[in-house]
């Protein structure tokens, strides 16, 4: 008998033999049952693999029709998706919404669109060098987030752009046993565009239940001249009202960054490390990009965020003005919150059509 679930795995206890099984899904093999793979007669690649025929690269993407949702996975029994990869065309990222369903619930605990869960919001390819979140050479998006599940998990791709899209994908999971206290893994993405005057961009809100909040990534567009990022993130735990109880220092801080991030003199030092991040700046370029943006993470997978019933996180926009005074800014801010949780969860707020999700 083998003890070890097969999760939680790392370079400690890859040696540890295991009872879980392994499984992947993907267009060769939708149900991700055993001996199913490379069956395919039809699919995207049916016509290249002509001279060739099954087991020939037949099926190794899938196109979603305008207006559909697809389901790209849907698993049975216990155990947790270790793996994600995916990758499509970045003109439609804002415009695919990624969801995932545990346990039959009616209500998706993930819900983002693709390219901000990969932390790449800005549809415009960028490499990511993170543990959970791996973005790599041109667009192809892998996720590391360890998902367990009781009963069954639905992964679904909306399509609510006007246009066909071609998605490539691998969903790499395990059957195994679940431990007692695991919880489910969340995410949801919220945009403040601008933010209001003298008020805070809102992360996530309404969380309620025992869980820890395990990181975010922003995206953020400046609508003004000078440094950016003096706003604090605040934690308001478990019935924390006007005053939080963990309150950072500033917005470069929070995603480890010191000094507005510039570095050398008179630029944005961008970098991506393990568990935080200034991945993404975007300059200007004279004509119609005339914004600034940029993309950060920030993962507290060694220091999650625990609360016992409810939880809300926002983050100040924060510039400077004359007369050594801090600005409140009306930045464009989209943040996409990652949690775990005990079902049930609350109902996420309803997502933004697409015009409210475009990039503008």
């Amino acid at each position: 008998m083998h003890p070890f679930n097969g999760l939680n795995m790392g370079l400690g206890n890859l040696m540890r033999l295991s009872g879980a099984r392994t499984r992947s899904i993907s267009p060769e093999n939708f149900s991700g049952a055993k001996g199913e793979g490379g069956k395919a007669v039809t699919g995207t690649g049916a016509s290249c693999a002509q001279d060739l025929g099954v087991g020939w690269k037949v099926s190794p993407s899938v196109e979603i029709q305008p207006g559909e949702t697809f389901t790209l996975g849907e698993i049975h029994e216990a155990g947790a998706i270790q793996h994600i990869w995916l990758t499509c065309y970045p003109a439609i990222w804002r415009h695919l919404i990624f969801r995932i369903y545990w346990d039959g619930e009616e209500q998706p605990s993930v819900e983002a669109p693709v390219g901000d869960f990969f932390c790449n919001g800005w549809q415009d390819k960028c490499n990511v060098n993170s543990l959970p979140v791996a973005v790599n050479p041109a667009g192809g998006m892998n996720s590391y987030w360890q998902m367990p599940f009781r009963h069954s998990a639905l992964v679904t791709m909306e399509n609510t752009s006007s246009e066909k899209a071609l998605v490539y994908y691998q969903i790499d999971y395990t059957h195994t046993e679940v431990p007692e206290d695991a919880a489910y893994f969340h995410a949801q993405w919220r945009r403040s565009n601008p933010v209001g005057y003298k008020d805070v961009h809102t992360i996530v809100d309404g969380i309620r239940g025992k869980g820890q909040y395990v990181g975010v990534y922003l995206a953020w567009q400046v609508n003004n001249n000078g440094w950016w990022g003096e706003g604090e993130v605040k934690f308001y735990l478990d019935g924390d009202e006007e005053y939080p109880t963990i309150c950072g220092t500033g917005t470069e801080d929070y995603f480890g960054g010191a000094f507005n991030w510039e570095h050398p003199a008179g630029q944005y030092g961008t970098y991506s490390t393990p568990f935080l991040g200034m991945h993404q700046a975007i300059k200007p370029d004279g004509l119609y990009l005339s914004q600034p943006r940029f993309g950060m993470y920030r993962w507290h997978v060694m220091d999650p965020i625990r609360f016992e019933h409810n939880l809300r996180v926002t983050v100040q926009d924060i510039g400077w003005r004359s007369g050594r005074r801090y600005l409140p800014q009306q930045s464009d801010i989209s943040s996409t919150a990652f949690w775990y949780q005990a079902e049930p969860h609350a109902p996420f707020p309803g997502l933004p059509d697409n015009d409210a999700r475009e990039v503008t």
